[in-house]
């Protein structure tokens, strides 16, 4: 069965999104800029709330994914919440000045969050060198990782996702991400081969449609 991970930002939405046949929830604020870390509030009722696991968005601000001494203290702060709370995951990652992954704190982030899964996030798609940087997150234990494939959406970077999913050979997760809908799931799986799609929604039609549109593959 591929897995369909729901990306929301309001405890409604993450209801529907469940009702609808999500499999998982990614939680966060600010979808508009790419993600922020949720208030605690918000992230205690989708957690005691719902009954499909609940992973969180670890990011201090939008922008960049090179952060500041303040801000990498708050990335701690952030994922100690998350576990406190009992969340299942959390998504997060950090880049270095010209596209590396910055493996130190990224190393970090991911020990910190023990046992809790990692997926390193779409910080990938700003990665210069895509299979450098592959290796790099499979080594310091990320879970997965979100991708678009490098483009606009992942329907369009289907082709890269692919290389990803035959690169990965089973060690990491490749969790396409950006632009999916009911009307193009389909082909990008049977392009990619990934087992799990990443898309935003504030309701349950939306993945209703995408968990339709997957029966079968």
């Amino acid at each position: 069965m591929i897995q369909i991970e729901a990306c929301v930002e309001s405890l409604e939405a993450a209801a529907a999104a469940a009702a609808g046949g999500a499999h998982r929830i990614e939680l966060c604020t600010n979808l508009a800029v790419g993600g922020t870390s949720p208030s605690s509030e918000l992230l205690a009722a989708c957690v005691s709330q719902l009954r499909i696991p609940v992973f969180v968005m670890v990011r201090p601000r939008p922008g960049d994914f090179r952060y500041s001494s303040a801000e990498i203290t708050a990335m701690f702060d952030d994922i100690k919440r998350v576990k406190d709370a009992g969340a299942h995951g959390i998504v997060t990652g950090a880049l270095r000045l010209g596209g590396s992954v910055d493996e130190a704190l990224t190393g970090e982030l991911i020990a910190a969050a023990r046992p809790l899964p990692v997926t390193f996030h779409r910080a990938f798609d700003s990665c210069g060198d895509m299979e450098e940087s592959l290796e790099t997150v499979i080594a310091l234990g990320a879970a997965r990782i979100l991708t678009s494939g490098q483009a606009e959406t992942a329907p369009q970077g289907a082709a890269t996702i692919a290389k990803l999913v035959l690169l990965a050979a089973g060690r990491i997760g490749i969790l396409a991400g950006g632009g999916i809908n009911g009307d193009n799931v389909a082909a990008l799986v049977q392009t990619s081969g990934v087992r799990e799609v990443h898309l935003s929604t504030k309701d349950s039609v939306k993945i209703q449609r995408v968990a339709l549109s997957l029966d079968g593959c």
